[in-house]
């Protein structure tokens, strides 16, 4: 049961519907998240990807026009873990040239504060390695 939460979010320069497109795409995950995975396959019609804590099962939300890229990484161990993620335009224009992605950390029951703050650290730079991406 997650016991607090931290919201880690970064400005990129580029409209919102582009970035949930190339975050949505579960193969692009380790061009971005390199720590969480090196690579992502279908395999009997999961996305399955190799980790360095072995093999993770990962579903998303399904597609939609909210941006809501949430997603839960299920552990062979049995343990699964729900990421909130969103993208969103930053101002009333949906395809303005600036958008906001936000990643909600999860702190678990005996997580040290020294863990957390290096979960919430490894989001803050994987969403700077994506807006370095999508930003060229």
């Amino acid at each position: 049961m997650a016991i607090d939460s931290r919201h880690v979010s970064i400005r990129i320069n580029r409209p919102a519907r582009e970035i949930y497109a190339f975050v949505a795409d579960p193969t692009r995950l380790p061009d971005w998240a390199p720590g969480l995975c090196d690579r992502v396959e279908q395999v009997n019609g999961d996305w399955v990807a190799s980790s360095p804590m072995g093999q993770a099962k990962l579903k998303f939300a399904p597609e939609n026009d909210f941006g809501v890229l949430d997603h839960w990484v299920s552990l062979d161990g049995g343990q699964t873990f729900y990421n909130p993620m969103r993208v969103t335009p930053d101002g009333p224009d949906p395809d303005g040239p600036v958008s906001e992605i936000l990643f909600t950390v999860r702190r678990l029951d005996g997580v040290t504060d020294e863990d957390f703050d290096r979960d919430a650290e490894a989001v803050a730079s994987d969403l700077d390695r994506l807006k370095r991406l999508l930003e060229g």
